[in-house]
């Protein structure tokens, strides 16, 4: 059971430092909605949506390859030739997309961000150091260091909201505000180089394994890269077809249902580098019982939030932005919200087609998945606005969802609680009835009714005995060890 307890630790670890970075979103959504214009906003969002897209292609899927291979190493030379032959390649490859970014800046400017060329050479700049920190807090990831791997992104991501709110603030530009994201991380490139290099020493690389790294890494850029197109390839849709402004009003909506994703993310940090130890050493129940509390621990979690962030959307927007952008955002949330909840569940089940190193089938489902959602965009967008959009990112996530799921459980499966989730459900259902009856607002109102709603979900789901005596027993004794 220690391996177990220590696994919850990592999540809870884990879990509570997503918690503050999904609320760095959320502090910077008013500063930003407030201080700049929407069509402002709409340009910031470009940015970060930009931001997002580059690690996938400039990484070759290395970072994967990193923790599939490097995870179970002990030995330092090993660690040392792993690492810096894949930082290597990684850091040849964007410079290169960097390089592609600034030679194209002009046209990349009339598309995404109304002409404004200064903004478009500088997103190459801030590229290039987000992969290579990317890559470096995977190194953290990888070997299990996860305090540290903590620390420096809660660092990276506040010192950024500190500085992009303060020249906000402060009145200057939208290209000011994306120079403070520069800074930040040229600050925390800096910081986690030096411990890297304390930890493991400097070393020229061989390239030794490099073929076998990139035959794993390779074909998840075509999944990665599909992710991103389901994702967020709406932002660059709806800013064509209909401008940055109507950008400025899907984005807070879609931030506040995608916060869903928070919870998945201990399980997707740490399910890939524990996993492979035990499946290599043929500990198939472990696998399979780490998958299972892995899923029912989302779920607890994330079924009540989507429901209440779907209840909730239009007064939470209201306070966080401007009443326009929330009169016009408000629906965002529902579709995005299940959208989250279904990717949540993708994501933990497709760790069986990791671990069987099938990695292309991932790739070829989320290729399927982007081609719709392109074409769901393209047909819908023109109609119904910004809600085609959240619609086709809805059908997307479920059509990837359903695919994932039948390919995993044909190499095993795993205990799916499906009595848990029915109760869950039930549970859910019942305390957004009554949300919808105090239908709060302001800021105080909606605090007490958040609270109301979780102490109404955890009772009826102790009732309905969705959570068994000795799991609760488990989780109270490991948080007063822990």
């Amino acid at each position: 059971m220690n391996e177990y307890k220590v696994f919850v630790q990592r999540i809870g670890l884990v879990g509570f430092t997503n918690i503050l970075i999904a609320l760095s979103s959320i502090i910077l959504l008013p500063i930003l909605t407030k201080n700049f214009t929407t069509s402002d906003y709409g340009i910031w969002v470009q940015i970060n949506t930009t931001i997002s897209l580059i690690p996938n292609l400039a990484m070759l899927g290395l970072p994967m390859s990193m923790v599939r291979y490097l995870s179970a190493k002990k030995e330092k030379k090993e660690i040392q030739e792993g690492f810096y032959s894949i930082a290597s390649l990684v850091f040849a490859s964007t410079i290169v997309i960097s390089a592609l970014l600034l030679l194209f800046s002009k046209n990349i400017a009339v598309a995404l961000f109304n002409g404004n060329v200064n903004i478009a050479i500088l997103l190459a700049v801030i590229v290039f150091l987000a992969c290579l920190n990317a890559l470096l807090l995977n190194f953290f990831r990888t070997f299990q260091q996860m305090k540290r791997y903590s620390v420096f992104l809660l660092i990276q991501t506040y010192l950024g909201v500190f500085i992009v709110s303060y020249f906000a603030i402060k009145g200057f530009s939208i290209y000011t505000a994306a120079l403070g994201l520069l800074i930040a991380n040229l600050i925390i490139f800096v910081i986690m180089i030096s411990f890297i290099i304390s930890d493991i020493g400097l070393k020229i690389p061989k390239f030794k394994n490099m073929m076998e790294y990139l035959s794993f890494g390779l074909p998840t850029i075509p999944s990665n890269l599909s992710y991103w197109i389901v994702d967020s390839s709406d932002r660059y849709a709806i800013g064509i077809i209909l401008g940055t402004s109507f950008v400025g009003y899907y984005s807070p909506g879609y931030t506040l249902g995608n916060i869903i994703i928070m919870m998945l993310a201990p399980f997707s940090l740490l399910l890939p580098s524990l996993l492979p130890n035990y499946y290599d050493n043929e500990e198939i129940e472990k696998v399979k019982t780490f998958l299972k509390y892995s899923l029912k621990y989302f779920l607890l979690i994330a079924i009540p939030s989507a429901f209440g962030l779907s209840i909730l959307s239009k007064p939470i927007l209201t306070i966080l932005t401007t009443p326009e952008i929330a009169l016009n955002g408000y629906l965002i949330t529902p579709f995005v919200a299940l959208s989250a909840l279904l990717f949540g569940i993708y994501g933990i089940i497709s760790n069986i087609i990791v671990l069987k190193k099938k990695t292309k089938i991932l790739g070829n489902v989320w290729i399927f998945a982007a081609v719709l959602n392109v074409v769901l965009n393209i047909l819908l967008i023109p109609y119904i606005g910004i809600i085609g959009a959240a619609a086709a990112t809805l059908v997307s996530y479920f059509i990837a969802f359903i695919i994932t799921t039948v390919y995993s459980f044909k190499y095993f499966k795993f205990d799916f609680d499906l009595v848990f989730i029915m109760k869950s459900i039930i549970a859910s259902v019942l305390m957004s009835l009554c949300i919808f009856l105090i239908n709060p607002s302001g800021i105080l109102n909606v605090l007490i009714t958040v609270i109301i709603g979780a102490v109404v979900y955890m009772g009826l789901l102790l009732v309905l005995k969705g959570i068994k005596k000795e799991e609760f027993e488990f989780f109270k004794e490991m948080l007063t060890n822990s």
